[in-house]
Parts: structure tokens; sequence; C-alpha cells
């Protein structure tokens, strides 16, 4: 339940580790499905940086929110193929990648790293030599030094917020969004609004970052759960919460959990409209 209590997301917020049944590797199918489907965007910005006048000796990318699961790899083995493909188009000397993997410091990086195989990153004698090295911390803050980076991408992460929206409690210390974990039917309309404007913080702050962090004409492919309905608590984007609170909610019922922590527990993540 600590999940929710704000300052601490950054803290303990990662998924799941190694590489059992429970773990995020072998749990990641749907968000693989979705990388798979934007991977045209992600070759259109690598073709684009090479239509620039960027002179590039090395392309600097990020991938912020990373996971430790097959996705990183695929951007990885795209980025470089794309790479490859432009150079032998443009008969250009041999370029070198160099690959930023983000997230959370309770990310599984032990993993990730386990899992970069030689056919990811290749041999330095191809025509794309690949670098890649890990980078703990906030992607809503600096993680980079100024006009370092020429690609930014992020799949399935930027929608999480940097904690629970605040405004969730009453003066009186009430919680707001009683026996929910995100916003409802039954949540007042005071819940979405602080949901919004959390979003509209942490995304603000997201973008300030990677403002400066990217050189001039640099690209980012964002990949965000979004809805399609302006209702925030339609069951689009809600069902699996409201699943889960009802979980929850039994688990009070049987003395298991506090009726208090179901109350204050609020999932830090916001569908946006799409």
């Amino acid at each position: 339940m600590e999940l929710a209590t704000a300052g601490k997301v950054n803290e303990v917020l990662f998924m799941n580790r190694g590489e059992g049944e429970s773990s995020y590797a072998q749990n990641s199918s749907f968000t693989q499905q979705v990388a798979s489907m934007a991977q045209p965007a992600l070759e259109n910005a690598v073709e684009t940086l090479f239509s620039r006048d960027f002179h590039l000796q090395a392309l600097n990318a990020a991938d912020l929110g990373c996971a430790a699961g097959p996705n990183t790899f695929a951007v990885i083995s795209t980025i470089k193929r794309m790479m490859e493909k432009k150079c032998r188009e443009l008969n250009c000397q041999t370029l070198e990648l160099q690959v930023y993997l983000n997230d959370l410091f309770g990310n599984d990086f032990n993993t990730l790293f386990k899992g970069l195989s030689s056919e990811v990153i290749g041999n330095k004698c191809e025509e794309v030599s690949c670098y890649v090295m890990g980078v703990p911390g906030s992607f809503h803050g600096r993680l980079f030094p100024r006009n370092s980076l020429h690609l930014v991408h992020s799949s399935y992460s930027v929608h999480w917020l940097t904690q629970a929206p605040k405004g969730l409690t009453s003066r009186e210390g009430l919680a707001l969004n009683k026996g929910k974990i995100y916003i409802s039917k039954t949540s007042p309309p005071i819940v979405r609004e602080a949901y919004l404007s959390q979003f509209h913080e942490d995304f603000t702050m997201f973008l300030n970052a990677r403002s400066q962090e990217v050189v001039p004409n640099g690209c980012m492919v964002l990949i965000l759960r979004g809805r399609q309905c302006s209702d925030p608590s339609d069951m689009q984007s809600c069902f699996t919460w409201e699943l889960l609170a009802m979980a929850i909610a039994e688990l009070v019922s049987q003395g298991l959990i506090d009726e208090d922590k179901l109350d204050t527990f609020n999932i830090p993540m916001l569908f946006s409209i799409t």
C-alpha cells in the first residue's frame, strides 16, 4: 500500500523482477504487441534523423521506462537495423549507436543486461557498433547532459505518475475516493480533477527535462496508454482497476487488510484521451 504514499513511487515502483513465471519478462506480451504496432513510428524517427544535417558519427538514443522485458531488445534492434539501412543507402561511414536504458532504481537491471544477447548488440566490426548502458532514475526529471540525445523512446511508461494525485484527502483527513483505487463511477469530481492536475504537472516536468536533453531537431517516440472515451471512469480504461478494487475490498471484509489502507490507496497512473 506504500505505492499511493506521496513521494514514495520512485522508491517502490517496479515491474516484477527475474525470469520466473510471474516476472514481467514472462508477462509482457500485451506491451510487446503495442510496441510492435508502433514500430513504424520508431523506424520513421530514425530515418528522419538521417534526413537532417546532423553529420552523425554516433547516434545517442534513450529508452525511458525500459523495464526488463524483450521490448527493450526489440527497440535496440530496430534502431540498429534502420541505422544500418540508412548507412548503406547513403554510403556513409561506419556509425556508432549509444543506447541508454532508463528505469527507476528498483528495476531489475541485472535481468535486463543478462538478456542483451550478441544478436541485439552485435560485434564492433559491423556497420553500426552498439554500446549500451543503464541509467537509473525518474524520467520526470533530468537524466542526461544538455543537447546529448538524438532520439528518445518510451513505451507504455509515461502515463505513470510521480505519485498518487494530491488532494484526495479532505481537510478533516477523510479519504475522498473511499473504497476505490482509481477514477470510478462513484468517485466525486474532485478525484478526476486531481488525477488530471497531477498528470499535467508530471508530463510538463517530463517535457521540460527532455527539451534540455534532446538536440535541436531531435526526435521523440512516446507510446502512452490512452482512452477513446471522454469519461475517465468509463470501463474501457477502469475495468482492471475496478476488479482489483473489488479483490482488495474482499480482503478487507476478511480482515486481512485494514479498510483505511484501501481508502487511501490510489493508483499513480492516468490514461489520457487519444
